[in-house]
């Protein structure tokens, strides 16, 4: 019989091993792109177009998890991310153009999102029916805890094994931990407090789903404004965590240094570790939970600027230390007031929404700050990112004019949105 501790000792493993498998590259991503013969446009647009797969498969795939199931959507993320990673593999051995690594990266893209929405959907909804009384801050807080170690682990490793093998090898182990995780959640992760749509009506109960998704997500004011607020913030969050590594090598003096590379995805984990400590104790300082990412948007936003600024090796890896503490702090809060205003049925379209919100910016920021890192050099290309992310502020501001319930709500987090008949 399923309990809350259950629930959330499952969403903690799940949650470990993607970040862990994700992890494995994300200190050379950059690296590995640029050595397949890219440049910096090149690379930064077919990150671009990993979320641009992200914009076109996100609501479908949120509806596969409302109607399907949040499970299956999970096992068949875990076999179109293994095989796209291994297709990259492929491309960088063959050094491929760059139309092969978009459509590569578009892939990636996709099996991405079968996680995307389903996750964090499945665990709002088994802990509501199994009675969780807490606050979803502090399970959101320990998910942040379990991801940064998984981060710290994968990061620190895979930046260490291209060092001493090649950089495709951390690639490869991301494969291997992906078929791991799909064995552990076909065991583990059974659908709870949610019942997949009808089975002789997959369509019509796609497009009702589609269509009260809309209704009850982008028609909510309050909901609306904080997906806007993602166009500015998530496209500047992927470009900052990934230009590091070169920036980095840059500033230290060996591009062929690849553990510092590494370094920099562990020293965003490890700040990720504190920020999900710190993640409840930050939202007891705020009444409401819009004025907390309020405070936080800003001193991001500030901090990136002051990496473009101070062009040192230690100085921008303390400031990393900083954003990252701040981004980790953020999110927590924010899961927790995005799912106090939307409903179980349509639970995982909307936070598949959302997720499109923030991946649609990346599609265009990218490839933006990417051609600032061609023209003018990495420095100035986050004093560009850090005027981006402030337009994120007004809409921030505009969400919590709506007043939500979710704004102020402290325990029992998840609103008793009726879903429609």
């Amino acid at each position: 019989m399923p309990t809350p501790r259950s629930i959330q000792r499952t969403y903690l493993v799940l949650l470990f091993g993607n970040t862990l498998a994700a992890s494995f590259i994300w200190g050379i991503n950059t690296i590995f792109l640029l050595d397949a013969g890219l440049s910096n446009l090149e690379a930064f647009a077919a990150n671009a177009c990993f979320t641009a797969g992200m914009v076109l498969f996100e609501v479908p795939t949120g509806i596969v998890a409302d109607t399907i199931g949040r499970r299956i959507s999970y096992l068949l993320g875990t076999v179109t991310l293994t095989a796209s990673t291994l297709l990259y593999v492929l491309l960088w051995q063959i050094e491929a153009p760059f139309w092969q690594w978009a459509v590569a990266s578009l892939l990636l893209g996709l099996g991405f999102t079968f996680f995307s929405g389903a996750v964090e959907a499945w665990l709002v909804d088994a802990l509501t029916a199994t009675g969780f009384t807490g606050q979803l801050e502090s399970v959101f807080g320990r998910g942040q805890i379990a991801g940064g170690v998984a981060m710290l682990t994968g990061s620190v490793a895979g930046g260490f094994i291209a060092q001493l093998t090649s950089l495709g090898v951390p690639f490869v182990l991301r494969g291997v931990v992906l078929m791991v995780m799909f064995v552990i959640a076909f065991s583990l992760m059974h659908d709870v407090g949610f019942t997949p749509g009808r089975r002789g009506q997959p369509l019509a109960e796609m497009r009702k789903i589609a269509s009260d998704s809309i209704e009850f997500g982008w028609r909510r004011p309050a909901v609306k404004w904080l997906m806007v607020e993602a166009l500015f913030t998530g496209g500047v969050g992927i470009y900052a965590f990934y230009a590091l590594q070169p920036y980095l090598l840059e500033l230290y003096g060996d591009p062929q240094a690849y553990q510092i590379a590494g370094l920099v995805a562990a020293i965003v984990a490890g700040a990720q570790i504190l920020g999900g400590i710190a993640a409840p104790r930050i939202r007891r300082l705020f009444h409401r939970r819009t004025s907390a990412l309020i405070a936080t948007a800003a001193l991001s936003s500030m901090t990136l600027g002051l990496i473009g600024v101070f062009e040192s090796f230690w100085a921008v890896i303390g400031l990393i230390v900083v954003w990252g503490l701040l981004f980790a702090a953020t999110m927590p809060i924010r899961q927790a007031y995005l799912n106090g205003m939307i409903p179980s049925r349509q639970r995982a379209t909307i936070l598949s929404f959302d997720s499109l919100m923030s991946s649609s910016g990346g599609v265009w920021a990218q490839p933006v700050l990417g051609r600032a890192a061609d023209a003018w050099g990495y420095a100035p290309s986050y004093l560009v990112g850090a005027g981006i992310s402030t337009l994120a502020l007004p809409f921030l501001a505009l969400s919590r004019r709506q007043n939500a319930p979710a704004d102020t709500a402290q325990p029992a987090d998840v609103e008793a949105t009726p879903e429609p008949a």
